[in-house]
C-alpha cells in the first residue's frame, strides 16, 4: 500500500471545487463517512472548518475532485497529530471579537464566506462560518460584525455568571467604510437597503457595550474561515488563535 503523504495545509490556494458534473462518480458512503469523521474534529481543529463545510456541499453526488480534495485535508492532519486548541491557566479574561466576510467567495451561487472569531485571553473560545447573501463589501462586512456584536454580548451575560464582568468590548474588523457605518447614527439613503436588525450595532456602541477597532488585514485572523491560506499564513493565524502543536509546549 501506498504510504500516505502529509500535507502542510489543508488545502492549496488554488483550489476550485464545483459541481464537477462530469466527473467521476465516486462511493456516496465512503465520502460521507470521512465527510462526519472531519466534522467531528472541528471541534477541536478550527483549522479544517471552512474546507470541510466545502467538502459537505457535495456529499449528494460526490466525484474523484472532491475525493482527492478531502484526502489532502487528511494527509495535513496526519502531520499536524500533535495540535490542537490550548488554554493555558495564566490567560488574561479580556474578550475580543473578529469578523470578516469574503465578499461572493463561493463561485456556484456568489454567496458571501464570512467568519467570526472570540478570543478570550489569547485563547480561541468561539468560532463561526457561515454563507449569506449581500450587495456590496461594505454591506457584508457590516452585516458580520453586527452578528458579531450580537455573540459578545451574549458571551459577557455568561461570564457575568462567573463574576467576570466585562464592557467595551473590542471588535476587530478590516473594513474602514463599515466602521464609519456603525458610528454614524443617520440612516443615509445608501444604508437603506441594510435591514434594520442588523442597526443594533449602532445602538450597543453608544451605550458603550462595544467598540469597533480598524485590524489591517495581515492581523484578520478570520481569515482562516473564510479563506484559503497559503503555509505561512496558516500557521501564523493558527498560533494566534491558539491552535498549538503540543509537542513543543513546555
Amino acid at each position: 500500500m501506498e504510504k500516505c503523504k502529509k500535507e502542510s495545509t489543508p488545502m492549496t490556494t488554488s483550489t476550485y471545487l464545483d459541481l464537477d458534473e462530469k466527473g467521476k462518480s465516486v462511493d456516496e458512503s465512503g465520502y460521507k463517512g470521512m465527510i462526519g469523521s472531519l466534522l467531528y474534529l472541528t471541534t477541536s481543529r478550527p483549522d479544517i472548518m471552512l474546507r470541510v463545510c466545502l467538502y459537505v456541499r457535495y456529499h449528494a453526488n460526490p466525484k474523484k475532485s472532491h475525493l482527492t480534495a478531502v484526502k489532502r485535508t487528511i494527509k495535513y492532519l496526519k502531520g499536524t497529530t500533535n495540535v490542537g486548541l490550548w488554554y493555558p491557566k495564566s490567560t488574561s479574561l479580556n474578550l475580543i471579537g473578529f469578523s470578516d466576510s469574503y465578499f461572493a467567495g463561493f463561485k456556484l451561487d456568489r454567496k458571501n464566506t464570512t467568519g467570526t472569531c472570540y478570543l478570550l485571553g489569547s485563547s480561541i473560545v468561539s468560532w463561526k462560518k457561515q454563507a449569506c447573501v449581500s450587495l456590496s463589501t461594505i454591506e457584508a462586512k457590516y452585516i458580520i460584525v453586527g452578528s458579531c456584536c450580537a455573540q459578545s454580548l451574549w458571551m459577557k451575560q455568561q461570564l457575568e455568571d462567573f463574576g467576570v464582568i466585562l464592557d467595551h468590548i473590542p471588535l476587530k474588523c478590516d473594513n474602514i467604510s463599515a466602521i464609519n457605518v456603525s458610528k454614524n447614527p443617520i440612516m443615509h439613503s445608501r444604508t437603506k437597503h441594510i435591514e434594520i436588525k442588523h442597526h443594533f450595532l449602532r445602538y450597543h456602541i453608544s451605550k458603550g457595550d462595544c467598540y469597533i477597532e480598524f485590524v489591517d488585514s495581515e492581523n484578520q485572523l478570520v481569515d482562516i474561515f473564510t479563506k484559503p491560506l497559503a503555509r505561512d499564513r496558516l500557521f501564523f493565524i493558527r498560533n494566534e488563535l491558539g491552535i498549538l502543536d503540543g509537542s513543543s509546549i513546555e
